[in-house]
This record gives structure tokens, C-alpha cells and sequence, in this order.
């Protein structure tokens, strides 16, 4: 599966910041670690509007049908059929977010909020 390792440098760039800026806003800590990727993809849209949704595809040079594929794939090795309908930019891009964050916050086996966040800044330089 085409995941961060081989999107732009920026995406991981970004998402990590966002991350950061969850950790700094004391929105994720060691209190609610299993819940990390839900609190920082998943609670609420990371873009909204399908012009914006658009224009973020573009800034990251993602091919919209490639981000389509990941999406997909995703669902498919997480939840044995795909789920969701990839029919506008906005769905497409948030989920993307979310599979991307997973492979973000899952890359390693971090114990800790402190971990994590040296990681994600690592990433976000």
C-alpha cells in the first residue's frame, strides 16, 4: 500500500504538525493514548470544502484517484470492504488524513506523549 513513505514530503510535514498541535493544545496526552488517531482524524473534518479539500490535493502534488486507491485499500485491510463513497474531494481528503495519520501516529510504538511528540517534530522540521 502507497502510504507516507512515498507521498510528498509535505503531507507528513503537515499532519505531523497537526499532531503537534494537538499535543501542545492538551487535546492528546498519556491519559488517552489508544485514542490519539481518533482525537486528531477522526473527531472532527481536518478540511472543509471541496475547494479547499481540491486545492490541498493540489499544494501536495496527490493525484486524486491515487488518493482514491490508498482510501480504499485502507478500508479494505482494516475493515474487510470498503465503506465509504469517494465521490467529491472533501470525503476523499479527510480520509486520507485519517489513513495517513494512522500511519503516522502507528509508525512506531510510542509509550508516551512525550515520545510521540519528538517524533512528530522530527517530522514537521
Amino acid at each position: 500500500m502507497k502510504t507516507l513513505n512515498t507521498l510528498q514530503n509535505s503531507v507528513k510535514q503537515e499532519l505531523a504538525s497537526h499532531i503537534l498541535y494537538r499535543i501542545n493544545d492538551g487535546i492528546i496526552d498519556n491519559s488517552n493514548i489508544e485514542d490519539w488517531h481518533f482525537l486528531c482524524f477522526n473527531e472532527d473534518y481536518y478540511i472543509i470544502g471541496y475547494y479547499n479539500a481540491s486545492q490541498w490535493l493540489k499544494l501536495h502534488n496527490i493525484n486524486a484517484f491515487e488518493a482514491i486507491s490508498i482510501c480504499q485499500e485502507f478500508e479494505e485491510d482494516h475493515f474487510g470492504e470498503m465503506i465509504k463513497k469517494y465521490d467529491n474531494s472533501e470525503t476523499t481528503v479527510n480520509m486520507l488524513a485519517y489513513v495517513l495519520g494512522y500511519d503516522l501516529i502507528y509508525s512506531d510504538d510510542f509509550k508516551n506523549v512525550k515520545q510521540l511528540k519528538k517524533a512528530m517534530k522530527k517530522l514537521a522540521s
